[in-house]
């Protein structure tokens, strides 16, 4: 639960609001409804939708989405899991009575104990949810980004800060995503390769 809100708040952050969802989607599906960690992700869910459709100048939606999500976030406590749930609320708010007010400041982003995640400071774990969330959003292949996260914690530090650097860039960089994304397949391909190389040195057969 842990890793997965921090990574969708992390793409959230990092400016991927329909992405986002997905990163809790599928742990929300398996809540008891009217649990608290059932209404936070179910409120963040909706408050991610709400800022994508504002920034797409669906206002209609945006303020039906706002008010829902501003609902299952009422009764849960103000700082709930390290989430400025409180916060939340409040732009919400706003953002149902004026929708449009996205077009003159950027959404607030969302937080968590105290601080705004980024993408930077996720885990290893974290990071290869958040960039499998935007590679399934964008219609990206999730399986590289997964061993590619998997290689992070198994390389050595020269080579996990490569591999680091080319998630979060696919993470945070919608204009060169497509380039990332080819150079980081090509670095796990040649990093499995690698591995197949001296698995057979060492093979008695």
């Amino acid at each position: 639960m842990d890793q997965r809100l921090r990574a969708g708040l992390a793409v959230y952050n990092a400016g991927e609001y329909h992405a986002a969802h997905d990163a809790w989607e599928e742990r929300w599906l398996d809540l008891e409804d009217g649990t608290p960690d059932e209404r936070l992700l179910h409120g963040l869910i909706q408050y991610t939708a709400a800022v994508h459709h504002a920034t797409n100048r669906n206002w209609a939606g945006a303020v039906g989405l706002a008010e829902s999500g501003g609902a299952y976030l009422a009764e849960i406590p103000a700082d709930y899991r390290g989430v400025d749930v409180e916060r939340a609320r409040e732009y919400l708010e706003l953002l149902a009575a004026d929708p449009e007010r996205i077009e003159r400041a950027p959404p607030w982003p969302l937080t968590i104990d105290g601080e705004v995640v980024s993408v930077a400071e996720l885990s290893a774990a974290e990071l290869g949810i958040a960039a499998a969330t935007v590679a399934e959003d964008c219609g990206f292949d999730e399986a590289v980004c997964q061993r590619a996260a998997e290689r992070i914690t198994a390389d050595t530090a020269d080579r996990e800060s490569r591999i680091r650097a080319l998630l979060e860039d696919f993470v945070g960089s919608a204009e060169s995503r497509g380039i990332v994304f080819d150079r980081l397949r090509e670095h796990v391909e040649r990093e499995d390769a690698r591995d197949r190389d001296v698995e057979g040195l060492f093979d008695p057969r």
